[in-house]
């Protein structure tokens, strides 16, 4: 995923971490906030340390930015959100996590096709 996809900076973070609209699961927690006019969503991520050691957290990174990638067309995209991973993810395949996210994707109203 392209870094203009990314919500990088600190600032723009806490925005929507603290403005933004949370739906959960066991897996996920996404807060999102509406940006009319942005050309595409931009997403940001954080996985904490309780998940495991950074080889672990960046497993966890790559698979859910892996199927982030894959739901790019169905994504809402004048939004930013955030995802926050949660303990159990760690254990999980990349196909697990794939359902898991689409699954949070469907409760915050982020995805349009599915």
């Amino acid at each position: 995923m392209r870094k203009s996809f990314r919500v990088k900076k600190e600032k723009e973070f806490q925005k929507v971490f603290h403005n933004g609209v949370s739906k959960a699961n066991r897996q996920f927690v996404i807060y999102v906030i509406d940006k009319k006019g942005q050309p595409h969503f931009r997403v940001g991520l954080s996985v904490g340390k309780k998940i495991g050691n950074a080889v672990v957290r960046n497993a966890v990174k790559r698979k859910i930015r892996q199927a982030l990638t894959e739901l790019k067309a169905d994504l809402v995209q004048d939004v930013d959100f955030i995802v926050i991973a949660r303990k159990p993810v760690a254990e999980m395949s990349a196909a697990e996590v794939k359902k898991s996210l689409t699954h949070v994707l469907k409760l915050s109203n982020l995805l349009t096709n599915k």
